[in-house]
């Protein structure tokens, strides 16, 4: 399921209030998902080298997964996950999740501990990934108002 950020799918916010906006209906659905419990910030790194590039102390490593195989070493494209563990509490990603508004970062996903359900933040809104088709349609009913105007729903 995808929600906008933004009333009228507005993409980008333009000032604070609207940045109010946008965090609150992250934290509102991250909320819903991960109340009082533990949830992993999973973030990828990017590179054509197969090592591990320097990351924050917090942000403990995962994998790492050859995206594009090539021939020649200059071509191959590597992600690597880090993954910090957290117990979930409203605001606590703020800052990140800011930055992902801002398009500043991607790929950004946010789950349990189990990996059921999964909220993937990205500028414009964010794609909720959950464990039932009842689960999703109670979920959609309360922020239906987010929902995209667009016929496919995205």
């Amino acid at each position: 399921m995808r929600f906008h950020s933004l009333p009228e799918s507005k993409r980008y916010a333009e000032d604070e209030g609207e940045y109010a906006v946008v965090l609150e209906r992250y934290n509102t659905v991250l909320d819903e998902l991960f109340a009082g419990m533990d949830v992993y910030v999973i973030t990828p790194v990017w590179t054509t080298d197969p090592s591990l590039p320097p990351h924050q102390p917090d942000a403990g490593y995962w994998q790492s997964l050859l995206v594009r195989d090539d021939p020649d070493p200059e071509f191959r494209t590597y992600c690597h996950l880090l993954a910090s563990r957290r117990p979930w509490q409203h605001g606590c990603i703020n800052e990140t999740l800011r930055d992902i508004a801002d398009d500043k970062v991607a790929g950004i996903l946010i789950t349990d501990i189990l990996m059921r359900r999964i909220h993937h933040p990205y500028d414009g809104g964010a794609d909720i990934f959950l464990t039932t088709p009842q689960e999703r349609d109670r979920m959609r009913d309360r922020h239906a108002i987010w929902l995209s105007s667009h016929p496919s729903g995205l």
